[in-house]
């Protein structure tokens, strides 16, 4: 865990999976999200990337786990979120959602991370920026 205090411009953390077509599944149970795109390999196939993708936001869900559990870490507060959806991801693809704190916001004691989620081959999927509110001591 890592307080306000603690965190410095350039601090990052990471965090892999690989996507499974279960955890896509499983995600469109429970958000409701049945697309055909994510869970009918017949339309997919059809589609304009010629089979199953994962959800963008269960891609952009990681970032989440790398600000709660590893940077600041447990007891973080998110506040806000941009997703820039870059390309696709596909089951089997492993992922690394990256934050790195990029500004510090004195007033309120809040910090912007840059974030990032990158497939296995590099390629960027998803970035944006969050801001949070780091744990207290």
């Amino acid at each position: 865990m890592a307080t306000y205090d603690d965190i410095s411009i350039g601090d990052s953390a990471t965090f892999s999976k690989t996507i499974t077509e279960t955890d896509v599944y499983l995600f469109a149970g429970i958000t409701g999200d049945l697309n055909p795109a994510h869970v009918d390999a017949v339309a997919a196939g059809q589609g304009m990337f010629k089979q199953r993708i994962a959800h963008g936001i269960l891609s952009g869900s990681l970032i989440s786990t790398v600000l709660a559990m590893r940077l600041p870490g447990p007891g973080t507060i998110y506040v806000s979120q941009t997703f820039n959806f870059r390309a696709p991801v596909y089951f089997g693809d492993t992922l690394t959602a990256r934050v790195e704190a990029i500004e510090k916001l004195e007033q309120r004691r809040w910090v912007k991370f840059r974030t990032t989620v990158a497939n296995q081959d590099g390629k960027t999927v998803v970035e944006g920026e969050a801001v949070v509110i780091p744990p207290s001591a």
